[in-house]
């Protein structure tokens, strides 16, 4: 029985600074909201990617086939040079007049700016103009993006309670790859209906012209979030308000205070992305221009791969509250180390079931990252600075080496004429990712730091309140001693 003393009201839960209790239907719709906007991140660069061939044709006409997928893929990592700049200027900013406001502002630049490409004319039409709009648009993607998933991944993490950190954070990569198979599918389709011929005149153009109603949508929903309860309280803690705070403060305390974090963040995210773009972006271009297998027939298999992962995707997030993050990152390191080679051996053997064979180990690998590394990363940061150093460090290793792998693995295979440049490439990002896990701490279950324990219930809050005042009282107690 509870005692008067130890009973606590559901204002006391309410107010108490010692933990956070999250209502499930505004957590819901904190994930709807963000996995709407990454899903559209990735849409814009799917489309991209899996259209490759045919927009190297549309804005490169005079080069030859290598040297159009090499000026269209180097376009490609363009957006990736700026999102180190989004990051830097998106996330201290995040950090300092709070989450809702600069997501609202990322998915309008995203959209506008990918809405725009589905205008720019032709290299036919203007010259060469045509592919230096093409540039200056993929730029403000890229630089939009910047603060994007940081911004996304922090704000679920904030909302979620510790429990189901991992099961909620992993709809944010559901996003990513709902993205890519819409992305994937509507370029399958057009493929199919249109002739080649208005592909190249009009057909190309409607996957981007879409991205102008989904921007709206995905606006519409982020505005209708409240700050995230980590933010308002670290705000309320504070004796003046954080955007009195400059945002070179900030900065300075997420580069020089917590340098440790952000570099096992940049090698993580790194490592990981060689493997999410060597598969996901790369891969059909490498299907296509490498094996020789039609454009469509390729992009079937990776829409049939990519459902399979949205399935499990959440199971796996799941399981990661169970038995911890780390242990499921290094099985996916270890993985891709020892299978990745025997994966594309099984791709080159030159039949749609060995190719689906090879495609769905790697997906099934990539699985064990998707589902656990958007709530590993904003948990390497404690609050005040979580949205600015998972910016920052996120955005700089996906610019080194996230969208310049298609980039180095189509110059590397032409300049070496080899087909397994890849493996050999994610195996050694596979030798450092797996390093870098074994020297984060586990997360799983563990309140945010900087934070408070999130929970779900009044009975678990009470639970924990009980506990601190014990120790409080404990502590008074030795010290009248």
């Amino acid at each position: 029985m509870t005692t008067p003393e130890n009973s606590i009201s559901a204002l006391e839960v309410a107010e108490s600074p010692d933990v956070t209790v999250t209502d499930d239907a505004s957590v819901k719709r904190a994930v709807k909201a963000t996995m709407l906007g990454n899903a559209m991140e990735w849409f814009d660069f799917g489309v991209y990617a899996y259209l490759a061939t045919t927009i190297g044709k549309v804005f490169f006409p005079e080069a030859s086939g290598s040297a159009q997928l090499l000026s269209t893929f180097a376009i490609f990592a363009a957006a990736f040079i700026v999102r180190p700049l989004g990051g830097l200027f998106f996330g201290p900013l995040g950090d300092r007049i709070g989450r809702k406001k600069v997501l609202a502002t990322t998915i309008i630049l995203m959209a506008g700016s990918t809405f725009a490409i589905g205008l720019v004319p032709s290299y036919e039409s203007i010259g060469m103009a045509a592919p230096i709009l093409l540039v200056l648009l993929r730029l403000l993607q890229g630089f939009s993006t910047g603060g994007e998933y940081g911004g996304a991944s922090t704000f679920v993490a904030e909302y979620a309670p510790d429990k189901r950190r991992g099961f909620f954070s992993s709809f944010l990569e559901f996003g990513t790859l709902a993205g890519y198979v819409a992305a994937a599918s509507l370029v399958t389709i057009i493929q199919t209906v249109v002739s080649p011929e208005e592909l190249l005149q009009w057909g190309w153009r409607i996957p981007f012209l879409l991205a102008g109603p989904l921007g709206l949508i995905g606006l519409y929903l982020r505005l209708r979030l409240e700050e995230t309860p980590a933010f308002q309280q670290m705000e309320q803690a504070e004796e003046r308000s954080l955007a009195d705070e400059s945002t070179g403060k900030k900065l300075r305390e997420t580069l020089v205070e917590n340098w440790r974090p952000l570099v096992l963040c940049i090698v993580l995210v790194a490592t990981y992305n060689i493997a999410h773009y060597g598969l996901l972006s790369y891969m059909p271009t490498y299907l296509t221009n490498t094996l020789g297998y039609d454009e469509s027939h390729g992009l079937v298999l990776m829409i049939v791969v990519m459902l399979v992962m949205m399935v499990g995707i959440s199971y796996v997030g799941k399981f990661s509250d169970r038995v911890g993050r780390k242990p499921l990152l290094l099985s996916g390191f270890i993985g891709f180390f020892v299978l990745s080679l025997p994966a594309y051996l099984l791709i080159g053997v030159g039949n749609y079931v060995t190719v689906f064979l090879g495609l769905a180990i790697l997906g099934g690998l990539l699985l064990l990252f998707v589902g656990v590394f958007p709530s590993v990363l904003p948990a390497l940061f404690p609050t005040g600075i979580r949205y600015g150093g998972l910016a920052i460090g996120y955005n700089l290793a996906v610019s080194i080496f996230g969208g310049t792998t298609p980039l180095v693995l189509t110059a590397l295979e032409s300049s070496t004429g080899s087909n397994l440049v890849a493996p050999m490439y994610m195996m050694i990002a596979a030798v450092i990712g797996g390093i870098a896990v074994l020297m984060i701490p586990e997360t799983a279950r563990k309140p945010l730091e900087g934070s408070p324990p999130a929970v779900s219930t009044d009975e678990e809050a009470r639970r924990i309140i009980r506990r601190v005042r014990r120790k409080k009282t404990a502590a008074a107690d030795n010290l009248e001693v």
